[in-house]
């Protein structure tokens, strides 16, 4: 593959457990600029995935860091996987349960029957345990000092949602397609709520930004490795 960084250069990145979307960035700029002689040089991401998510991670390297807005608003598929009966501050695993709720009543039907009210366009209110700025200061900084943290609701668009699992009595794995904006961990909570339970996400897989599948993902463990591969052109910024 010819890298041309003169045009931009736009790379699909299987990012993994526990990584912060930052660390995929800072490892694919150190490696060009290691390689290649490159003390310069612009890298970004277009939407972040959280350390407990896995999957599509597009980073841009170059003049391609001018289309990130414009890929951040390309839909994206994500695989969920929900526990119901409880909940927890930051509606994932990050943090530990703070309540119980009954599940006996919760069917295969009521799910999918539920999953449906969430399709279209909703308001969602952003988990306190996101990047979310209030004030100039990012929500999650706040929450973790135990500061009080309330987040308006905002538009979000849901295209697709499906059930793909029920394991009785209280997990689940679904199939989402949203636009930008959307937070699935919120989803989770809020499709709990709608069941008259509580719900948090314990596992998310992004399987697609746009039209960037995890098959046309990068091992970002092994990004050294998949460069010594490449014909590179490049301008130093």
């Amino acid at each position: 593959m010819l890298l041309n960084l003169k045009e931009g250069v736009i790379l699909p990145f299987f990012k993994p457990l526990g990584w912060t979307s930052f660390q995929v960035v800072g490892r694919s700029r150190w490696w060009f600029k290691k390689k290649y002689g490159i003390k310069k040089i612009k890298v970004g991401h277009a939407g972040t995935l959280d350390p407990l998510a896995t999957g599509v991670l597009v980073v841009c390297i170059g003049k391609a860091t001018k289309r990130i807005e414009e890929l951040q608003t390309h839909s994206k598929e994500y695989v969920a996987t929900i526990k119901l009966g409880a909940t927890t501050p930051s509606f994932d695993k990050e943090t530990e349960e703070d309540a119980t709720y009954p599940v006996e009543h919760i069917t295969k039907e009521l799910i999918e029957q539920t999953l449906n009210t969430f399709i279209g366009e909703i308001q969602q209110v952003p988990p306190v345990f996101s990047a979310v700025k209030i004030g100039g200061k990012r929500a999650y900084k706040m929450a973790r000092r135990g500061d009080d943290v309330e987040l308006a609701p905002k538009k979000v668009n849901i295209y697709e949602i499906e059930l793909i699992e029920f394991h009785a009595p209280d997990e689940l794995k679904i199939r989402v397609v949203c636009g930008k904006g959307t937070y699935i961990r919120s989803l989770a909570r809020d499709l709990g709520t709608a069941m008259n339970t509580g719900a948090y996400l314990t596992a998310l897989c992004r399987t697609r930004v746009g039209d960037f599948t995890i098959d046309d993902c990068l091992d970002a463990s092994h990004f050294s490795e998949w460069l010594d591969e490449q014909e590179i052109k490049f301008e130093e910024e």
